[in-house]
């Protein structure tokens, strides 16, 4: 894959982990078990031996947040869990899997590497209420400062006890953090949408919930609001947040679910306002590399199937045949600088 990308021209970025945990791994503990770590690493060094002298980069792991929560916490996708008071463990091992394979990628390769993260900007219901606001400020931290303070500043963004629970006591272990806190080539930003939301109920041990965007919001065809100047506002955040510490980004995925087979407009408007968001966040400073649109093909896509259709190319699952949207001529003339 790696050679026939080459030969064409393309540039290579292998993700090492996209949520596909080997079974044997999972039946001896997953993510709860620190050897899990251990064995990325191991994993991470094999593959930059093989590949690394012509990889363009390689990205340590995909949405850590993500897999937490729909794999560990909601039980949506594999291994499909429902473990709230064991959920640091996942966090950590996945944390301490990316340091340990940062130092394993760079023992046999001089490849870039960096870390991809789903980022939300979390936005309160009501800017006025007191309790909506913490709620807000509760999912940022479990959900966006949980992975970018250890990665980027060597330390977690509170007491994981008083967060998640006395099960999250013994998690840390000596040279933890320094391990997870190695410096980065780069920090991959995957970026949706953001996420509005209020106090929660008695019964809600998670210290927000969420609601659904204002109505006045586009809507992709997974329900997901469309608000591109939330990217703008997330880069910028960033930068300010981590200020020095903060490597160069990429924008590792951005794109829409969309089922029009061929004339999809909605995707190509979709593409051009988040484009614009990225360009108005590197007019103020922001340092950014490159962009990558999710995604080329239309995809199987985890718990959803093959219902929700990201592709610049349409894909007939029963024959195969490819199709070039609207999108994908569109976004190949952009790419190749004849749109302005």
């Amino acid at each position: 894959m790696v050679d026939g990308l080459e030969t064409r021209g393309i540039k290579a970025f292998p993700t090492l982990y996209h949520w596909d945990l080997p079974q044997a791994l999972q039946d001896s503990g997953g993510w709860y078990d620190r050897d899990t770590a251990r064995a990325f690493a191991d994993y991470a060094r094999i593959v930059a031996e093989r590949i690394g002298d012509r990889a363009s980069a390689f990205i340590t792991l995909n949405e850590p947040s993500v897999h937490t929560f729909f794999g560990h916490v909601a039980g949506v996708h594999a291994p499909g869990l429902y473990d709230l008071a064991r959920v640091y463990a996942v966090i950590h091992h996945q944390l301490l899997a990316h340091g340990l394979g940062v130092a394993a990628i760079r023992s046999a390769s001089s490849a870039p590497v960096g870390l991809t993260n789903n980022h939300s900007p979390i936005i309160a219901q009501d800017s006025a209420s007191e309790v909506d606001i913490l709620a807000a400020e509760r999912m940022d931290l479990l959900y966006n400062r949980q992975y970018l303070d250890p990665v980027l500043l060597s330390r977690s963004p509170g007491d994981p006890v008083e967060l998640y629970g006395p099960l999250a006591a013994d998690v840390i272990r000596d040279g933890d953090m320094e391990s997870i806190g190695a410096p980065m080539d780069f920090l991959g930003v995957n970026y949706y949408s953001p996420q509005w939301v209020k106090a929660p109920g008695p019964d809600n041990p998670l210290g927000f919930e969420l609601v659904d965007a204002p109505t006045e919001f586009p809507r992709t065809a997974f329900d997901w609001p469309v608000v591109p100047d939330a990217l703008t506002d997330l880069l910028l955040r960033l930068r300010s947040d981590y200020a020095t510490r903060l490597p160069p980004l990429y924008i590792t995925e951005n794109g829409t679910s969309w089922p029009e087979p061929v004339h999809d407009q909605f995707r190509i408007d979709y593409l051009d306002s988040h484009l614009r968001a990225v360009a108005a966040a590197m007019a103020e400073g922001v340092d950014i590399r490159g962009y990558f649109c999710w995604t080329l093909l239309d995809n199987f896509e985890w718990a959803e199937g093959t219902k929700q259709r990201f592709g610049l190319i349409n894909v007939d699952f029963e024959t195969q045949q490819r199709t070039v949207r609207d999108s994908g001529r569109w976004f190949a003339r952009m790419s190749a600088g004849e749109l302005s």
